[in-house]
């Protein structure tokens, strides 16, 4: 990352996996309740801010498919704008990398990113908790983003406890659909009973050794997405034969762990032609982590 008085360059919106997602209920407001482990990784989409003294929010790039009104960088500014009251402004400028629609948390990586990166360049020095308060207006994930560390999650995704996971390696493959969200999670034959169980039932099962995935849990939306996606069974089906596989999220992203980087690439190499995909590695650590407190 560049730094500058009227700048930040290169600022990285990492991914999420979640390494397991169970749906444990269905809350008064509509909303489910989750349990997952977010994981960040050391991919995602690079972001740059540079401040206007005209107060306007303004969108530099263009984004395919998303008008700059409806974009979570510019809707994140603005929020940060209205909460803190401050007159400046800022172009946001996305060398956008991730998949939409893949359950890898671009959008909402994204918004975690200018929030934290304007907290920084506009000088507002707010607090951790206080932007993630923010954070979760615009997204059950943002608040994740913001407490920048892998995290058990529960609630919907916003009651956040740091845990620590082993190094490993990733390889994520993207089939050529985009999952909607709302609409998995209004499937009727989606499974909303999972047992609740604790962070420490996570750890005791997660070994540090151990590649992943285990047998500890797995994603509950993962049947109704592959019953909807053919591109998501095939995916999940090709890696039978490789290693270990679970979807990401609400899809259609699915993932496989590997000890070492040259182990994930052997298999990425494997892959079918024209095949979207990307070998990643963990973050313990939002790369923007120290621009709040």
């Amino acid at each position: 990352m560049i730094e500058t008085n009227d700048s930040l360059r290169d600022c990285l919106a990492p991914a999420k996996l979640n390494l397991f997602l169970h749906i444990t209920g269905r809350r008064p407001d509509g909303y489910h309740a989750l349990q997952t482990v977010f994981q960040l990784l050391d991919w995602g989409d690079t972001l740059h801010f540079t401040r206007r003294d005209d107060g306007r929010v303004m969108r530099s790039s263009d984004v395919s498919g998303v008008p700059a009104e409806q974009d979570l960088t510019v809707r994140a500014a603005l929020l940060l704008k209205s909460h803190t009251g401050t007159q400046q402004g800022v172009d946001i400028e996305i060398d956008k990398r991730l998949p939409m629609g893949a359950g890898l948390g671009g959008g909402s990586s994204d918004a975690a990113t200018t929030l934290l990166a304007l907290n920084r360049l506009w000088e507002l020095d707010l607090p951790r908790e206080e932007l993630q308060a923010l954070a979760l207006k615009l997204g059950a994930d943002v608040p994740f983003f913001i407490f920048g560390k892998n995290a058990f999650a529960e609630g919907v995704g916003e009651a956040l406890e740091a845990v620590q996971l082993p190094a490993r390696n990733f390889l994520v493959v993207t089939p050529r659909v985009h999952v909607p969200t709302a609409a998995i999670f209004s499937e009727k034959s989606l499974t909303r009973d999972s047992k609740p169980l604790t962070i420490t039932d996570f750890l005791a099962q997660h070994s540090c050794s151990a590649g992943w995935p285990d047998s500890f849990g797995r994603n509950d939306m993962q049947q109704v997405v592959v019953g909807k996606y053919a591109e998501v069974a095939q995916v999940l089906g090709w890696f039978d034969n490789i290693a270990p596989a679970r979807m990401t999220g609400s899809g259609a992203s699915v993932f496989a762990a590997f000890h070492s980087r040259d182990e994930a690439e052997a298999a990425q190499a494997k892959l079918p032609s024209g095949w979207s995909s990307a070998v990643t590695a963990s973050l313990d650590t939002h790369p923007l982590f120290a621009f709040a407190s």
